[in-house]
């Protein structure tokens, strides 16, 4: 053996990487002074690519494949070392090694509640979270601008800053979209392919593909849920006068006529307890930030083209005995596709003709 053939047997020869682990994105791999031997063997596997880089700068990116390392492989390593004619001694170069596959079951979710503003609750702090799927696309962008001089970079090295832009993106289209809050259940698909569209060019700018991203959840406080139970039940319940008579029915279907009498007294305070809770006083809560019962059913009048309310029947009244509404003020109920007159509501109407004493004769 020469004495180039010894010097040039320290160098490498074979470079290639097997990755043993699950969540490992780029592996430099290692040579003292990054000397590698001409014509050595590159072995780069299904799923990866390497990439060469030169002072700091990216050279070639080889895909799939074995190579023998030598000009024509390395068509721009060699324009940056000016090997016009070729070489056969060692060169320098850093070569990184790019996994290609896809990243599945990463987990997104916001640290801090999201305040958001819902027509019906008012302002709202809610939660979120979920999973998501990348691969990189673009190996030379990806090390140029996440890796840099980094050695080895796995999933959890940029996971955070990942996270950040996908709360970011879902803090702005759930403000934006205006959906009720008790509608955000039904729409998490719809939410999900709208925001995935946002992401996707945002991570593209890293040479990363988003290739799936899921709402999983999204929470609201305690107060709010028991909220939402609350009127989920009285949903089921509907109208509570027809209810309670129900009940009564049924008793006396089940005990009898020998219990009528405490039937019925049992039936007058349960009418008497809906009464009361059909009717509450404004005076008894803040109405702007009342939310009514579903068996409550609340009215908005018109004054100087604006809309005023909520009010339930019993303040309607009032306020037409006030004469601050008379039959042609407009009116709007919840449920209702325009506003009405007010003498064109049954419930009203009745109130108009106590109100009009009956002509001298």
């Amino acid at each position: 053996m020469g004495f180039w053939d010894k010097i040039f047997g320290e160098f490498i020869d074979v470079i290639d990487w097997l990755d043993d682990s699950d969540d490992k994105i780029v592996h430099r791999f290692e040579r003292y002074n990054n000397e590698i031997k001409y014509g050595a063997k590159l072995t780069v596997r299904e799923s990866q690519a390497a990439v060469f880089v030169n002072e700091g700068e990216i050279a070639d990116v080889l895909g799939p494949g074995i190579y023998e390392l030598e000009t024509k492989n390395l068509p721009i390593l060699t324009t940056l070392q000016h090997w016009d004619h070729g070489f056969n001694s060692p060169f320098k170069a850093e070569i990184y090694f790019v996994n290609l596959r896809k990243f599945t079951d990463l987990r997104w979710g916001t640290k801090n509640p999201i305040i958001t503003r819902d027509k019906e609750f008012g302002v709202v702090r809610i939660r979120a979270f979920g999973t998501y799927e990348i691969r990189i696309t673009d190996p030379a962008l990806f090390v140029k601008d996440i890796v840099g001089t980094g050695g080895d970079f796995s999933v959890n090295d940029i996971s955070d800053q990942l996270r950040n832009i996908i709360v970011a993106r879902f803090s702005n289209v759930v403000a934006d979209s205006n959906i009720p809050l008790l509608d955000l259940a039904s729409r998490y698909d719809q939410l999900s392919e709208y925001i995935s569209q946002k992401l996707k060019k945002e991570f593209a700018k890293y040479g990363i593909e988003l290739t799936k991203f899921l709402i999983e959840n999204i929470s609201v406080p305690k107060a709010v849920e028991e909220a939402i139970d609350k009127r989920t039940s009285m949903g089921v319940i509907g109208d509570l006068h027809k209810y309670l008579e129900f009940q009564g029915a049924e008793s006396l279907t089940h005990e009898g006529g020998s219990n009528i009498a405490s039937l019925g007294a049992s039936m007058g305070v349960g009418m008497a307890m809906a009464d009361k809770l059909s009717k509450r006083s404004a005076n008894s809560f803040d109405v702007k930030g009342y939310i009514p019962e579903p068996f409550e059913k609340m009215y908005y009048y018109a004054k100087d083209a604006k809309p005023v309310g909520p009010f339930n029947i019993d303040e309607i009244s009032e306020l037409i005995e006030d004469k601050k509404i008379d039959s042609n003020t407009l009116i709007w109920s919840s449920g209702m596709e325009s506003w009405k007159r007010a003498n064109k509501f049954e419930e009203l109407e009745s109130l108009f003709n106590l109100l009009t004493p009956p002509p001298i004769e």
